[in-house]
């Protein structure tokens, strides 16, 4: 599995964007390490403690690093000629709250390095569809396709969303990782509004329906645990 490190000028700040993440995603089996601040106090950004918080996050299937500002960049791209050892170390372009999020869904899912940054880097898609701009990249070419499901799942449903908060981030979050840990391939449409499908293992392609109390979220599902999975929907959409 992956592992995720966090570059920030601030420490606080830093260990508030994982705390807000892990809460989100409680339990994900995913290394996450800070390296940020000078100290608790002081601002700034160390070459050496980004390549210490690579060599701690990676267990050999890579690192996903996240970064706030100008010079955390050029800290982690110092940090990388500063390796003792070869890692396979991706930086993202991705904002670091949305992004850390994302990602770590993503790696707590079991998607590699590659995938994981995809999803990071689209993290604001959601926000964006949300204030009604066209999204950031060519997300549609990222899961080229993840529609085909539709027309031939094993399962399939459609309902009424009765949780208070939709599929926001909290119960959307709670819903990747459950169906991330089925084996079955889930789709997911908005049939209210007609946004979707998108993959259910997609933190960021589902948060893109905008899914609200009330709407009419259809669900399809192939796989040995298909039927499982159309249950777990069932459980968050309607906040049991």
């Amino acid at each position: 599995m992956i592992g995720l490190v966090v570059v920030s000028h601030s420490r606080p700040l830093a260990r508030a964007a994982v705390a807000l993440a892990t809460e989100l995603l409680p339990a994900q089996p995913v290394r996450v390490e800070i390296a940020a601040g000078l100290d608790d106090h002081t601002l700034g950004t160390d070459a050496v403690a980004v390549a210490d918080a690579i060599t701690a996050a990676d267990s050999g299937a890579g690192v996903l690093l996240l970064m706030d500002l100008g010079s955390a960049i050029l800290s982690a791209e110092t940090a990388l000629e500063l390796l003792d050892a070869p890692h396979e170390v991706r930086l993202c372009a991705a904002p670091l709250v949305e992004g850390l999020v994302a990602a770590l869904a993503a790696a707590g899912g079991g998607a590699d390095l590659a995938a994981t940054a995809r999803e990071a880097e689209h993290a604001l898609d959601a926000k964006r569809a949300q204030l009604g701009a066209p999204p950031g990249g060519p997300a549609a070419d990222d899961h080229a396709g993840s529609d085909t499901l539709i027309g031939r799942p094993q399962a399939d449903a459609v309902f009424e969303v009765t949780n208070e908060h939709g599929l926001h981030a909290r119960p959307a979050a709670e819903l990747v990782s459950a169906l991330g840990a089925l084996d079955a391939e889930v789709l997911l449409r908005n049939a209210t509004t007609g946004a979707g499908p998108v993959p259910g293992n997609s933190l960021t392609r589902v948060l893109t329906l905008g899914v609200l109390p009330g709407h009419r979220l259809e669900v399809a599902a192939t796989g040995p645990e298909a039927a499982l999975a159309i249950e777990q929907v069932r459980a968050v959409t309607s906040g049991r």
